[in-house]
């Protein structure tokens, strides 16, 4: 009785998480609607003056940032989800190894393993020591399993198995780097999703922008997407237009140049490259979906966009299932999602690489269960891209706020 009440209340929870973000994503019209996004707004104004605070004291330096004695650099966006950082990260951690950089990746990792208060109270009472950072990959091989790691970490760590590139997770990233230094004897870090954690004194920030919804409705949160107000944008040091399908639009380069005369503009595009078995040996091209019945599922901050891909390809969305942003999928969410699909006579399953790792290796459908892999292209010329990466090379540089 005791497990059926919190499944209850859990799926109650994410009905009322999943309508928020529907208010917030604009999705959701009505009374009920326009109430919780007024409540929303008031929360959002509060938020606001708690951010241009904090970020005050730290350039004021009443807080103090920590200097690590290595290149820090800072990958982050003024949102929450929805930029393709992922990808970024894992293109510009490719690159600077390939060249020579000893590379660590610190992250603070999502719903994995966490170090939460009540140990951190326990340790500070008893004066136990820290535990090291988690070390998800060594450069060589991947150390642990995305449950312990986060979705993220484990992706990156993934992909990079065999470049050299460590991979590292601790909410205290200014330990996390340390540990890095000490352990690895790297000398450049990328600092995931990094741009709000100011702890951590960083020299370059990378700042991504999408470029087909920048910066939603404009509010911040719990309102709208924005961590930061969009006049923030002075902070970056390159900005990364992600997602573009051409020439960037003028008015949103207008709109950077406002806040940000100097920031190199960089215009990258997400591409479709493959789709990949699950925890198989099968690849295919996107060539593959033409035609298809497709059961698409998706825990994603802005699935219509992976939805759109697939559609684009020629693919029939015989079914689809849209998750919160990093859900955990547990039995009944994938028996659902398998349900749907033998209802619907979908040909196969699809879902995000960022899904995928985090999949039981239990659910194994009878028919083909792929993601699609993305790969980041930069758009035009890639001397601005290069730019940054010699910067990097190069070695020290003023930092940034």
């Amino acid at each position: 009785m005791a497990a059926k009440h919190r499944g209850y209340f859990s799926s109650l929870g994410e009905a009322i998480a999943s309508y928020a973000v529907d208010v917030v994503y604009g999705r959701r019209r009505g009374v009920g609607a326009a109430l919780l996004g007024a409540f929303l707004t008031v929360l959002s104004w509060i938020f606001e003056v708690l951010v241009r605070l904090r970020l005050w004291l730290y350039r004021n330096r009443v807080f103090r940032d920590t200097p690590l004695g290595c290149k820090v650099v800072v990958v982050g966006n003024l949102t929450v989800g929805g930029t393709g950082k992922t990808p970024i990260v894992l293109k510009m951690a490719k690159v600077l190894a390939s060249r020579g950089r000893r590379v660590a990746i610190l992250s603070r990792g999502y719903k994995g393993a966490s170090d939460s208060m009540m140990k951190r109270f326990w340790r500070w009472l008893t004066q136990a020591s820290r535990p090291d950072p988690l070390v998800v990959s060594d450069g060589r091989s991947v150390l642990v399993g995305p449950d312990e790691a986060g979705d993220e970490p484990y992706m990156l760590a993934q992909n990079l198995c065999g470049d050299g590139v460590v991979v590292i997770v601790d909410r205290d990233r200014v330990e996390g780097g340390r540990f890095a230094l000490r352990r690895f004897g790297v000398d450049t870090i990328l600092l995931d999703d990094g741009l709000q954690y100011l702890p951590l004194r960083g020299q370059i920030n990378l700042l991504l922008v999408d470029s087909r919804d920048p910066f939603g409705n404009g509010s911040l949160l719990p309102r709208g997407v924005l961590r930061e107000p969009v006049a923030n944008l002075s902070r970056a040091s390159y900005v990364f237009l992600t997602k573009s399908v051409g020439a960037p639009d003028p008015d949103l380069v207008e709109l950077i140049r406002r806040h940000n005369p100097k920031a190199e503009i960089i215009a990258c595009a997400h591409g479709a490259k493959e789709l990949v078995e699950v925890d198989g040996p099968l690849r295919l091209p996107m060539s593959a979906l033409a035609g298809k019945r497709i059961a698409a599922f998706s825990g994603i901050a802005t699935p219509e966009r992976f939805e759109e891909l697939l559609t684009g390809q020629g693919a029939v969305l015989a079914s689809n299932r849209r998750f919160l942003d990093h859900h955990s999928f547990n039995d009944e969410d994938l028996d659902e999602v398998l349900d749907q699909a033998m209802q619907a006579k979908a040909e196969m399953i699809v879902t995000t690489e960022k899904d995928a790792v985090r999949l039981q290796s239990r659910f194994r459908p009878p028919i083909p269960l792929m993601y699609v892999r993305l790969e980041v292209e930069i758009l035009g010329a890639e001397d601005g891209f290069n730019a940054a990466v010699e910067r990097i090379c190069l070695g020290p540089s003023s930092s940034v706020r």
